[in-house]
């Protein structure tokens, strides 16, 4: 049953990631942006959060720094305009899987640490 239930989770994840992903590409660089660029982004964007976590994430507000630049780093590879860009494109990104992650647990969906969002 646990494999079911992270398997769950994962495409839950990987859902409201593209989600938010593709709001803050569409809303930023204010052109069509394409669902599956979003969710290749998100997928690279989880995996590499994951292994910076993995090396840096116990060190005290310098490992979520840097694993917070590590995943902006991936948008900004992923998109046009830059690391300033980048960084409006996650910032919408996060508001929007917060607000997605608590519609889903007012609805009794899920609670919002089972999807990962930081800060929510």
């Amino acid at each position: 049953m646990a494999v079911i239930d992270s398997a769950i989770i994962f495409v839950l994840s990987l859902l409201v990631g593209t989600v938010a992903i593709l709001a803050g590409a569409r809303v930023i660089l204010d052109r069509d942006a394409s669902a599956f660029n979003a969710a290749l982004t998100a997928l690279i964007g989880a995996a590499v959060w994951a292994l910076t976590s993995y090396f840096v994430g116990w060190i005290p507000l310098l490992g979520v720094l840097v694993m917070l630049v590590a995943w902006v780093g991936v948008i900004n590879w992923r998109y046009p305009g830059g690391w300033g860009t980048a960084a409006a494109i996650g910032i919408i990104a996060w508001v929007v899987a917060v607000a997605i992650v608590y519609a889903a647990s007012i609805l009794g969906i899920v609670t919002p640490e089972a999807l990962g969002i930081p800060g929510a």
